[in-house]
């Protein structure tokens, strides 16, 4: 197993190639006309000055963590300061993939654009194609990162569990770069979004990325940095957190293991992520569609084809790596019942997934419902919405505790770290399908503000509606991998800190997890509440412009798009500071009092995270499709609604509530729970 390790790092290498193949053919298509690519450009622009904006501030954020880190573990041995080598590795792998991500995403949109004109295929194609450069960075980035940083970390002659408390840090960065930008691009997308929507629809009644509305720039840009690089932050710390929560669990089998076998539990996860990597890259291509076609089946097929193949790997690998069967504290365990678990938790994120697609797909009764409630107005709509939402969270959580007793069952904690990262093992396509939906919103406001014909915004209307039901598919596939990965994490925080049991009869422990409970909710209204003071900025800013611009809403003058940029870059550097810092201290503070605590905590926030991340996140998403269902022309008793209706505009105000839910506080959420517990996972030591 020496010489197979390299295999990892190579897996990691592929993706990265795959990457630049994908790159280089998309740079090679048209961009379209004069008009595309100048408003592209803008697009690009924006999203560039605000990731740099993002980036300074967080270099110093991760300079000061990372002098923290070494001062603090410095003395304890000769290992603990290169810990902060690791955080730093994990900040900038992570920022790197979401970099890449956005660059290729904003290169992608006028692209689709362009292809829209020719058919749906050739659009489907480009959007998804970008969707796949961010995947693959993500997956490769990180799987190369934690590889080589393990590879040299085992080369220095130490034991294994330093090794991995080392390692550790790798996670730490990823996840602290991974809150601020969800959380600073999610103000940034949501304030340009609802200041655009109320300023543009509700206020001037114009169509939705009309030229003439100021925030029309600042709402495509925010469509890249939140849910393109926002969203690739967000899974990479996924990604890396279940695969070192199950190496921290695997490492206390080697005094178990049969010979030949020893590190077999800890690589395990490196492996199955590798073959993940592989077959995401094969899985890209099944995802065709013809004109006519439902892109939701071709990309449904990328997506499930690649689940199922992943099946069939994981059972050859596992038997190959593990021994048959081996025991450790009293429980036996074998390598079928760890492909068990694995397999439980892949198909507990499909299932989720699928769940998903039910509460926000345009075709199924919920959001049909939220529709037809429009029609008698904001209060209805707002009222069904929430509805829904709440409903929506039942099923996901029997999936999730199903999950959680089926995967203890076969491979006791061990079995819930795998089904942790059985669950992200396609992370690849996953994210592929996540990233195409903002690259066709994109491409759907370049065909608008460049007056490209009405089939083309048809098309790429069709492509937005499915990428509205793919990124809620995504955002529960990425809360129900949180809610396994912060149990793996809890597990070996529990393990490291030296902590056998929790007893909630403990007040000091009873307290701990109702802080935690709250945290969420504390952490929600921060999120919102910025949202709200940005976009009150912007919808002024637009009503300033409309009022002095002569001739602004005639059309025939051009809107001021880079001071509204201004307004949501310093309004989300400016507000992502406090949650970022509440998640990192709250650990820290209460870990140093009582590490029982700490632990209750961490059971509070997790529960009442993963709820209302998944509330917000369905019910923002439903409100988006239900106006969009109207938008494409809503018929009930013998009546048409449409663009420009009440029922229209009640919808609007709907969806208007639901941005910062589905795209700023309820994604945010599954960071926060994970970056606590990795943060636990790190101070372990130095409070046990």
């Amino acid at each position: 197993m020496d010489m197979l390790i390299y295999l990892i790092p190579a897996s990691g290498l592929l993706a990265l190639l795959f990457s630049f193949f994908k790159n280089t053919w998309i740079t090679k298509k048209e961009q379209g006309t004069d008009k595309m690519i100048e408003i592209a450009g803008h697009i690009k622009d924006g999203a560039i000055a605000f990731l740099k904006t993002e980036y300074k501030t967080l270099a110093i954020f991760v300079t000061v963590v990372a002098v923290l880190l070494a001062f603090s573990n410095s003395g304890r041995d000769d290992s603990s300061w290169l810990i902060s080598i690791s955080f730093i590795v994990g900040a900038v792998c992570s920022a790197l993939a979401g970099f890449l991500g956005m660059i290729a995403a904003t290169k992608a949109n006028v692209r689709t654009t362009h292809a829209a004109r020719e058919g749906l295929g050739p659009a489907l194609q480009i959007a998804f194609s970008g969707g796949s450069i961010m995947g693959m960075n993500v997956v490769g980035l990180g799987i190369f990162g934690l590889s080589a940083l393990f590879i040299a970390y085992s080369n220095m002659n130490w034991d294994l569990v330093k090794v991995i408390n080392v390692l550790s840090g790798f996670s730490l960065g990823a996840s602290s770069i991974a809150l601020f930008a969800r959380v600073g691009g999610g103000i940034y997308t949501k304030a340009a979004d609802v200041g655009a929507d109320l300023a543009g629809k509700v206020y001037e009644g114009i169509p939705e990325d009309d030229p003439r509305n100021p925030a029309t720039i600042a709402d495509n840009v925010g469509d890249n940095v939140g849910d393109v690089a926002g969203m690739g932050a967000d899974l990479f710390e996924s990604y890396v957190g279940a695969i070192i929560g199950s190496m921290v669990l695997g490492a206390a089998f080697t005094v178990v293991m049969p010979e030949g076998f020893t590190l077999s539990a800890v690589l395990l996860p490196l492996f199955v992520a590798a073959l993940g990597i592989v077959l995401s890259i094969a899985g890209t291509f099944f995802v065709r569609v013809k004109e006519g076609g439902n892109p939701q089946k071709a990309l449904n097929l990328g997506e499930f084809g690649t689940a199922g193949l992943m099946v069939v790997g994981i059972y050859f690998l596992i038997t190959a790596v593990l021994p048959e069967s081996w025991i450790y504290n009293e429980f036996t365990y074998t390598s079928l019942g760890v492909f068990f678990a694995s397999v439980i938790g892949l198909a507990a994120g499909s299932a989720i997934g699928l769940v998903t697609e039910y509460y926000t797909g345009t075709e199924y009764a919920p959001v049909k419902n939220i529709a037809s409630q429009s029609i008698t107005g904001s209060a209805t709509n707002i009222i069904s919405g929430l509805g829904v939402g709440m409903m929506s969270t039942a099923i996901p959580v029997m999936l999730i505790v199903a999950a959680i007793i089926s995967a203890f069952h076969f491979a006791n904690l061990y079995g819930i770290a795998l089904a942790a990262l059985g669950m992200l093992s396609t992370t690849g396509i996953q994210l592929a399908v996540d990233a195409y939906g903002p690259i066709s919103d994109n491409a759907g406001g370049i065909a608008e503000m460049a007056n490209l014909p009405k089939e083309v915004r048809e098309r790429t209307d069709k492509l937005d509606a499915v990428g509205n039901t793919t990124a809620a598919i995504g955002k529960g596939f990425a809360i129900g991998s949180a809610a396994l990965t912060a149990l793996a994490l809890f597990s070996a925080y529990m393990i490291q800190a030296e902590i056998s049991t929790i007893d909630i009869s403990k007040p000091v422990i009873m307290g701990g997890l109702f802080l935690g409970a709250m945290l969420p909710f504390l952490f929600s209204a921060m999120a919102m509440g910025a949202v709200g003071r940005a976009a009150k900025e912007m919808i002024i800013e637009v009503g300033r412009q409309f009022r002095e611009i002569k001739g602004l809403r005639e059309g025939t003058a051009v809107a001021e798009y880079s001071k509204c940029v201004e307004i949501s870059t310093k309004a989300a550097i400016r507000e992502m500071i406090l949650p970022g810092l509440l998640a990192v201290s709250v650990p820290v503070a209460v870990g140093f009092v009582s590490k029982e605590m700490l632990a209750g905590v961490l059971a509070g926030v997790t529960v009442s995270g993963v709820l209302m991340a998944i509330f917000q996140s369905n019910a923002g998403g439903a409100w988006d499709n239900a106006k969009k269902l109207i938008e494409g022309g809503l018929k009930v008793d013998g009546f048409l609604y449409g663009k420009g209706s009440d029922a229209h505009k009640a919808s609007v105000v709907g969806d208007t509530v639901g941005d910062p839910f589905k795209d700023t506080s309820g994604p945010s959420l599954n960071i926060l729970i994970k970056l606590m517990s990795v943060v636990s996972l790190v101070i372990a030591p130095l409070i046990k």
